[in-house]
């Protein structure tokens, strides 16, 4: 045998090394994992609203201050009363829009806050993979923002509901012209630790279900 055939012998043993690789990889991402892109770090949102009509007397709101619940933030005053600003939950500021000594309605928005210590992950699963879903699977999650870093989670919940049935704009299959969309449905990862990432609601993320 020549050098050239060998040579062309090896290449093409490389070359079924790497395919079969390949074709071993693919089977066990498909066989033993679930994987989406559609998924965002999220958390229980909580609005800092005026409890009554009259002028934002004091504010003492400052984004990224963690305020526990029932910490006064500011009082409006009115008909000669004071009436105080509380947090209804421990959170921390991540947008206000109070103006102090302004006047305000009851229920104006004034800040928006979140509690940074329990966020989780929600993703959306096709409603054709739904059924390897199941409550406590370990999942593994990534987030864009920490590309080089992989966290532990599980799954909390699995949604009773498609994402589209809540869309201002849902789907119906009303003429002969409907063209079915696979749905998907929301499920809820708690995150078993951040180490020590600022993870912030709204991140994108990448999860990996366990099957």
């Amino acid at each position: 045998m020549n050098s050239r055939a060998l040579l062309v012998n090896v290449v093409v043993v490389i070359i079924v090394l790497v395919l079969g690789g390949a074709a071993i990889y693919y089977y066990n991402q498909t066989s033993n994992y679930i994987k989406t892109d559609n998924a965002q770090v999220t958390g229980q949102g909580v609005s800092i609203t005026a409890p009554a009509a009259g002028k934002l007397t004091t504010w003492n709101g400052s984004v990224g201050k963690y305020y526990n619940s029932g910490d006064v933030v500011g009082s409006v005053t009115s008909g000669g009363t004071r009436v105080d600003i509380t947090f209804p939950v421990n959170s921390t500021i991540v947008q206000q829009t109070a103006v102090p000594n302004s006047f305000v309605s009851p229920g104006t928005s004034l800040a928006r806050a979140f509690n940074l210590n329990n966020l989780w992950v929600t993703a959306n699963i096709e409603e054709t993979k739904l059924d390897k879903i199941k409550v406590g699977q370990t999942v593994d999650v990534y987030v864009d923002a920490f590309p080089d870093t992989s966290l532990t989670g599980k799954i909390d919940q699995i949604g009773l509901a498609t994402s589209s049935t809540f869309s201002l704009f849902p789907t119906t299959n009303s003429n002969a012209n409907y063209t079915k969309v696979t749905q998907v449905i929301p499920i809820v990862v708690t995150i078993e630790g951040y180490k020590g990432l600022g993870l912030v609601p709204g991140m994108n993320a990448t999860v990996r279900i366990h099957i």
